[in-house]
């Protein structure tokens, strides 16, 4: 194999082999491919949109802040810095050095859906006809700058290109959505653009700048937040501004669900104790977990849907996370339990008209065995996506089977991209979709459903059903 080898995409990519049955995927796939997207979970900054700033270069763009792109090629014992990771700065010619370092490390990306978006980004975007190696990185690289220094790769541009209809991004509770409402306030930009409430740091009081995060809540929301019912009222008041301006969900990740509900006077004690930084490790978790429930209740006050998606040891490498801050790569999954932890929230509010909970995992034994039980059951229960480390082809495909035969497709959340990295977003939908068509034309082939039901089915999973889910 030379390294010169053309980069292709096949038409037929991730549908199946039988002759057959991927006749009834591409008639599938086909009623989908153009359909707008919608990315209701993701963290690219709003700020990207409003600002509307060249991207600098096709490192900054596609590999530094990508965690999926860097983990592997730390794992191969290439530095953060070099690479730019936790925003280590580089110039032009680190941005190209470490273009070649991932050009010379593809092979370490074969069967991984990181290389799957990316050879989608390099070939539907950028044109690029050239497999990445050695000998072809800076011809690349040049290829993919040339094109970002041209107005039709500026982000607006791009997302009037990938025809994004709403996109949900990331935002702490304190934030004041300043790009937001730019967004909003622009006639000349026609996307939904909204946050979503983040209030992990808030909620937990074994935090060393729990202190300073109060006094950040307070100043926010005008509220004195020195006792524990200034505390609810800030962050109801925080979820309400969030709400004026889009939101339509709020996100929680913690190490568990499990769930409990404090008395009022022990809540307000324990949240006093945390202030003063004598609060122990026992009463900290107690009230993160009674503050889960809160968040539930307040969500069946103010509407916002409740996103959950815990699991994951942060920051697992202390040395890396220290030098490069958070979200560089080095969280790993942990065993999950849901149907215990979650009885005492859902026993108050699963039935709950008006009231979504989407309870997303990366631990694949959950599927069958806690969540479509859960969603097959509470009115208020979505199963969420694959997400993370398991939004590959082949776990998609285990979803699709562990989850529907006790929840359908109805009671899922329609697909998250989750991503920092905006360029991967419509191939990261197209791969859902053609994996969805691929699922469908087997139940098809089966003679399970028919073809006219296949295909309501494949266009509710694009359309209405994260509607549905996410009340747009």
């Amino acid at each position: 194999m030379t390294s010169t080898a053309s980069l292709t995409l096949h038409p037929d990519r991730l549908f199946p082999p039988d002759p057959g049955v991927r006749e009834i995927a591409r008639r599938l796939y086909a009623a989908v491919r153009d359909l707008p997207i919608i990315s209701p979970h993701g963290h690219v900054p709003p700020q990207w949109l409003a600002d509307d700033t060249p991207f600098g270069d096709p490192t900054s763009l596609l590999i530094s802040p990508d965690h999926y792109v860097f983990r592997l090629l730390h794992a191969e014992g290439v530095p953060l810095e070099a690479v730019g990771a936790g925003g280590s700065p580089l110039d032009e010619a680190g941005a190209r050095q470490a273009w070649r370092i991932f050009c010379e490390h593809w092979r370490d990306f074969r069967g991984t859906p990181v290389r799957y978006w990316m050879e989608s980004e390099l070939v539907d975007i950028f044109g690029v006809t050239e497999r990445p190696s050695a000998e072809s990185a800076d011809r690349i690289y040049d290829q993919i700058a040339e094109r970002l220094a041209s107005p039709e790769f500026r982000p607006r541009a791009l997302m009037d290109r990938f025809d994004i209809q709403f996109l949900a991004t990331t935002d702490d509770p304190a934030d004041d959505l300043r790009h937001h409402e730019r967004l909003a306030s622009d006639p000349s930009f026609t996307h939904r653009v909204v946050p979503t409430f983040r209030p992990d740091r808030y909620l937990e009081p074994a935090r060393a700048d729990f202190p300073d995060l109060m006094a950040a809540l307070g100043k926010a929301a005008d509220i004195d937040t020195g006792a524990y019912a200034g505390y609810l009222a800030a962050l109801a008041d925080r979820r309400r501004y969030f709400k004026e301006h889009g939101a339509v969900s709020s996100d929680h990740s913690h190490t568990d669900v499990v769930t409990l509900s404090l008395d009022g006077a022990e809540a307000e004690r324990i949240y006093a104790a945390a202030l003063r930084g004598e609060a122990s490790e026992a009463e900290a978790t107690a009230f993160r977990r009674h503050m889960l429930v809160e968040m539930a209740r307040m969500a069946t006050e103010d509407g916002l849907v409740m996103t959950l998606h815990p699991g994951v040891y942060r920051d697992h490498d202390t040395s890396s996370s220290r030098r490069f801050g958070p979200d560089t790569g080095n969280d790993i999954p942990v065993a999950m339990e849901f149907t215990r932890g979650l009885q005492p929230l859902l026993d108050r509010f699963g039935d709950v008209e008006g009231f979504h909970l989407v309870l997303f995992t990366i631990d694949e034994t959950v599927y069958s065995r806690e969540l479509a039980p859960l969603a097959g059951w509470y009115p208020a229960v979505y199963v969420g996506v694959p997400w993370w480390f398991i939004d590959a082809p082949e776990a998609i495909r285990r979803f699709r089977g562990a989850v529907t035969e006790t929840a359908g497709f109805y009671r899922t959340s329609g697909f998250i991209d989750d991503t920092r990295a905006f360029c991967s977003i419509p191939a990261r939908h197209d791969m859902s979709r053609r994996l969805d068509s691929a699922y469908l034309a087997q139940l098809v082939a089966e003679h399970r459903l028919g073809e006219d039901e296949a295909l309501e089915t494949v266009v509710d999973l694009v359309t209405s059903i994260p509607k549905q889910v996410f009340k747009l």
